[in-house]
């Protein structure tokens, strides 16, 4: 939550009476001691880690990889030839 900390600041007893006020503005409140039926409706479209995504299909274009191109041999990606450090073990610039 942002502070602002060129508001004027409140003393105990002023937080203290708005609290109160608004416990007793909830109390009248009808619609407070509702469960909100929504929330289950939303937990339902989170994905969580570990699902199934079996029936799921994925559109990737691969391509091959292109003459200014190389493949560390140490994290087995394919870089730019301006990432290459050694040109002899083909090792990129983040590996050495």
């Amino acid at each position: 939550m942002a502070t602002d900390y060129d508001a004027p600041r409140k003393t105990e007893e002023d937080q203290s009476e708005e609290s109160i006020e608004e416990l007793k503005a909830r109390r009248h409140d009808k619609n407070s001691g509702k469960v909100d039926e929504d929330e289950a409706e939303a937990a339902e479209s989170f994905e969580l880690p570990g699902a199934d995504l079996s029936h799921e299909e994925l559109a990737v274009e691969v391509m091959p990889r292109q003459d200014d191109e190389f493949t560390c041999m140490s994290c087995f990606l394919v870089h730019h030839r301006s990432q290459l450090a050694d040109e002899k073990k083909l090792i990129c610039r983040d590996c050495i």
